[in-house]
């Protein structure tokens, strides 16, 4: 059962890494240290597990439920945890909601079904979420995918979904396109029942909140959730002059973090935290593999640059 009951999601929100052994197997030590890391920064409302960052599409159903055992154990008691839901098929998703409330997650991030890139339809996303919502009544997150992707919920679809599914209580946007993302902001959270978006356009978080999200979650919190959480506080107090330093801060990470391939993001989070002396290795399991050493240089300059990294480290590292 949940620590943080009638949670919310809303405010900042970091998705953390998962690091591995050189063997692939989960490196739990290291795992401990990481969430113990980006739970002491001040400012954050929750945390998100088993999700991309997490490499979750690389866990088994096992691994997954000692993530979230894991996680609440060590950090649990001081902040509310966000459990990915991910499965291609709806019955499998549903045995992981259940899991997640069983392990004392205080929401759900739905992740689409990787079937609904042939296609799909409002019914099969209806009957999908309603078959999480009957196995938990944990509130869930609605991920947004770009609609190009086969993935993304049309915007009838979407607003069917919040009518349809009362514990739906949150989108986490990544729909790529500034007007459809102010549409969300604006209709979603203005409904009867409000439904808060969390804005995940992290290559442009500055833009992004300043069009009135009402929280941001973000897998390069795993490196800078101070800064966006910061970023976050100065755009909601209306400091813009504060939220352009901030993000003129944040910029050259982000340049090299969603660089292409964008499949890479949280590979090249992870050699940011070994740079920072924060992981011992950036172990990523298959199909990823390590970057290349040019590409590590690229981000120990990011980290200077963004005042994270001493410049002597340049040559020391």
């Amino acid at each position: 059962m949940s620590r943080h009951r009638n949670y919310i999601p809303q405010g900042a929100i970091p998705a953390v890494l998962l690091p591995f052994d050189n063997d692939l197997a989960i490196d739990e030590a290291n795992f401990r240290k990481h969430l113990r890391d980006v739970a002491v920064v001040e400012g954050l409302s929750a945390v998100t597990i088993n999700a991309h960052s997490t490499e979750v599409g690389s866990c088994t159903f096992d691994e997954q439920r000692r993530v979230l055992a894991i996680a609440q154990d060590e950090i649990g008691a001081k902040l509310p945890l966000i459990n990915g839901i991910w499965a291609d098929g709806s019955i499998e998703a549903a045995r992981l909601a259940r899991m997640a409330e069983e392990g004392g997650a205080s929401a759900l991030l739905v992740f689409p079904p990787a079937p609904f890139t042939l296609g799909q339809s409002p019914q099969m996303a209806l009957a999908h979420f309603m078959r999480i919502a009957e196995a938990s009544d944990l509130p869930l997150i609605v991920f947004q995918y770009p609609l190009a992707t086969g993935q993304g919920y049309p915007k009838d679809t979407l607003l069917q979904l919040c009518d349809q599914v009362p514990t739906i209580r949150a989108i986490k946007d990544w729909i790529g396109n500034v007007p459809h993302h102010e549409w969300h902001i604006r209709t979603l959270q203005n409904l009867a029942r409000p439904v808060n978006v969390l804005t995940t356009h992290s290559a442009w978080l500055f833009s992004s909140l300043v069009l009135g999200p009402n929280g941001l979650l973000s897998g390069s919190g795993s490196v800078i959730a101070d800064l966006q959480a910061k970023l976050f506080r100065a755009v909601q107090a209306n400091d813009l002059a504060e939220a352009k330093r901030l993000n003129d801060r944040i910029e050259p990470l982000m340049r090299v973090f969603y660089a292409d391939p964008f499949v890479d993001m949280h590979n090249r989070m992870k050699e940011a935290l070994v740079l920072l002396g924060k992981l011992p290795r950036a172990v990523v399991r298959p199909p990823l593999v390590k970057i290349e050493r040019a590409e590590i240089a690229a981000i120990r300059a990011a980290l200077i640059e963004t005042g994270l990294l001493d410049k002597n480290a340049r040559d020391a590292a």
